[in-house]
């Protein structure tokens, strides 16, 4: 057989993982660059490659390397290669175009289609046939990649990602691809556990896919084996031979290790998600070999009989106020959980924001980086023993704080330095809110690092002031802490000339997932403020938020200047302000949609207060936003000139059927949301998370403009990651 130049490509960060596996595979050569590992080898190591790697991506076999400095130059390199030796004419065939740094092509599209007619003009010219182009399950799949001045030409042996082992239902949208689950498992020394027959659990195991990963590797299993379909199957060259051989020679390996497979078992409290899970299990032909039971996170803990092994999930991550704390509270039942039931085991779990690692009161190994998508997670690895645990600092801080102040404990001269800043910035910000019309804004967001806390003004009948504080840097005592509060409650009242019962302290106090929509105190003291003609309702005393996100104002006026004669939508709609806006804007009728029985409510007093009339051409929906959407989306029978999307960061409510996290689920809900719009239409969609990345080639075939900059107010410029923004047409 003869050698050839391969490449494999793998996530960002997993190159290591790969080249360590194809190593393992007996592959010799090998050389990791960025997202991919190079090797030589013949046919049978490539087809060793599609079968047995668990991180890889793809196998590129390189046909030919050339000089591209203009459009025709690549034409001309991909006619040099005799295509006939390759495909027959009435064959299929696709393109995968990618360019960086090319001054030549930097159009994707055009270098797909220029590759293209290069093909299928020379099989023309040679059979007056010429062959067709099939982007689903072509007879081979071609890569370019032209990178500067020079194009690399492959042949995709995968045909379709490696990541996609046959067993998941494709219509069901998982948080992490096979191969990232793959990773977490290789890394978390799962194949040395598993020999000594350890047993596995993922408590929040959702559709399988680390347990069937898990399995897999314990079993010997070839990733391969449950798919029909390769890039190499339908090529000219293929060797049905070796093909059939390196299967045979898998499914051997694979009954031997079902045989002594260790136990490995999957919680979840979703049944439709546990339903899903052993839908995957059957289709990889694991019945009887993985167990699932729907379980809440608080009562994972293993049988007596299952020896000590792997615990390893994919937790759900949050950032903005509510969403943190909700994530926080599950975090903290998760280390709890684990102190008390896995004492012996090790445990491993991939989150995007290391502080929510502290939450379990376990130390860890040093992190290890992956990425999720575009998103950059921690690998953690526990060893959960005593001698690991450690108490995360107390943060109900009502009482110290109260006591502080009482006791006249604060820092007077810091104070002083807090009192001199917002001083200044009232000044600056108070002319310009006078300028603008605004009454309600923030006037101080941590500006000195030792008062970190923000402070906001709203003005109606009377001047309120709210404070929340920002969680101290793990350098500061607690105790020193509280006193700065204290002083920062103690100036408040005399440089903004209110009383002290004007300020109101909110406290991040964690959340149950089913505090969400519920109220924290029972005052039932509501107050009208003025937002661009608008008169709205906001609560100081009895929720953790007051009804008005202050950061969204910009975004707000923005559908107020551009509903005149528009059906709008707004999806997540809190207490509804957006649709006061758009209804005093002239709106031709509005949509307004949230979960929560008190903010549907409580939008329909908002604009009754402003319209005298809460029902007519207003429609408010009490349901589950997610569902609803997705059930308007597919009847088509709703469609709005405007909408307005602002989802949580993540939710596991017992309210909703399905764990929503906007980083891996906004591609559908962004589609499901344009859907709805008519023709020329608006899509306004934003979110408070901050580690958020966009996935644009998912919404490739949309309009995306980023206008994050445009909706962050003057009063939170110190802030502007506060949220981002982007108007999404069709």
């Amino acid at each position: 057989m003869p050698t050839y130049q391969l490449f494999a490509t793998t996530p960002k960060a997993m190159e290591t993982i790969l080249s360590d596996e194809l190593q393992a595979l007996g592959i010799k050569n090998i050389k990791a660059t960025m997202a991919g590992v190079a090797f030589q080898g013949d046919l049978e190591t490539a087809y060793r490659a599609c079968l047995w790697s668990r991180t890889a991506n793809r196998v590129l076999l390189v046909m030919s390397s050339f000089d591209v400095k203009t459009q025709q130059d690549l034409y001309k390199g991909v006619q040099k290669i005799d295509w006939s030796e390759h495909i027959n004419p009435e064959d299929s065939f696709a393109v995968s175009f990618s360019a960086k740094n090319s001054a030549a092509i930097n159009n994707t599209h055009f270098g797909a289609l220029k590759v293209k007619d290069a093909i299928v003009d020379q099989m023309r010219a040679k059979f007056q046939v010429r062959p067709s182009i099939d982007t689903e399950q072509p007879n081979i799949r071609i890569n370019v990649y032209l990178h500067g001045e020079t194009a690399q030409l492959s042949l995709d042996l995968s045909g379709e990602s490696l990541h996609r082992r046959g067993y998941r239902d494709v219509s069901i949208k998982a948080p992490i691809k096979e191969n990232l689950a793959a990773a977490m498992l290789l890394r978390s020394g799962w194949p040395q556990i598993a020999k000594q027959q350890g047993s596995l659990i993922d408590p929040m195991c959702g559709s399988g896919t680390l347990l069937l990963e898990a399995a897999m590797i314990a079993a010997d299993y070839a990733p391969g084996l449950l798919r029909d379909y390769f890039g190499f199957t339908g090529w000219k060259k293929h060797d049905a031979q070796c093909w059939k051989k390196l299967r045979a020679e898998a499914e051997q390996r694979k009954k031997i290790g079902l045989a002594k497979l260790p136990v490995i078992v999957g919680f979840d409290q979703n049944r439709h998600t546990v339903n899903t899970a052993l839908a995957h299990i059957a289709n990889a032909g694991l019945q009887n070999k993985i167990h699932v039971e729907r379980r809440d996170i608080a009562d994972a803990e293993p049988a007596e009989s299952w020896k000590p092994g792997l615990l390893i999930c994919n937790p759900p991550y949050g950032e903005r106020l509510g969403d943190e704390q909700e994530t926080a509270e599950l975090y903290k039942k998760f280390g709890e959980s684990l102190k008390k039931h896995f004492i012996g085991w090790k445990a491993a779990m991939i989150i995007s924001n290391p502080e929510l690692g502290f939450r379990l009161g376990i130390r860890s190994q040093k992190p290890i980086t992956l990425f999720n998508g575009a998103l950059e997670c921690k690998l953690l690895r526990l060893d959960i023993q005593e001698k690991n645990f450690f108490i995360p600092k107390a943060r109900n801080q009502e009482e110290r704080i109260a006591q502080a102040i009482e006791s006249e404990q604060s820092e007077s001269v810091g104070a002083e330095m807090f009192a001199n800043r917002l001083k200044k910035n009232l000044k600056k910000l108070s002319g310009w809110a006078k300028q603008n019309r605004i009454t309600c804004y923030r006037v101080y967001d941590a500006d000195l690092p030792e008062y970190a806390a923000a402070v906001d003004i709203y003005q109606g009948q009377q001047t309120w002031v709210v404070v929340q504080e920002y969680e101290p840097p793990k350098s500061i005592d607690q105790h020193k802490a509280d006193q700065r509060l204290a002083g920062l409650l103690a100036e408040i009242p005399r440089v903004l000339g209110v009383n002290r019962d004007q300020v109101f302290l909110k406290i991040r106090r964690k959340q149950k997932s089913t505090d969400q929509y519920e109220k924290h105190g029972d005052q039932g003291r509501f107050h009208i403020i003025e937002e661009g003609c608008c008169k709205l309702l906001v609560n100081f005393e009895d929720y953790l938020d007051t009804g008005l996100f202050l950061d969204h104002r910009p975004i707000r006026m923005l559908i107020q200047k551009q509903a005149q004669g528009k059906r709008f939508l707004n999806l997540f709609a809190y207490t509804g302000s957006a649709t006061v806006h758009a209804a005093m804007g002239g709106a031709k009728s509005t949509t307004t949609v949230d979960m929560s029985n008190t903010y549907i409510n409580w939008a329909k007093q908002n604009l009754a207060l402003n319209t005298g009339n809460p029902v007519g051409e207003h429609e408010f929906i009490q349901a589950d936003c997610l569902e609803w959407l997705a059930t308007e989306a597919e009847l088509g029978n709703r469609h709005y000139d405007l909408i307005f999307l602002d989802p949580p960061t993540f939710s596991n409510s017992k309210r909703m059927d399905e764990v929503f996290d906007i980083q891996t689920d906004h591609v559908q809900l962004i589609s499901h949301a344009v859907s709805l719009l008519s023709p020329g239409g608006v899509l306004y969609f934003s979110t408070n998370f901050r580690r958020f990345k966009i996935d644009k080639q998912a919404l490739s075939d949309l309009i995306v403009d980023d206008i994050s900059a445009a909706t962050i107010p003057e009063d939170f410029a110190r802030n502007p990651k506060i949220h981002y923004c982007w108007r999404i047409q069709e």
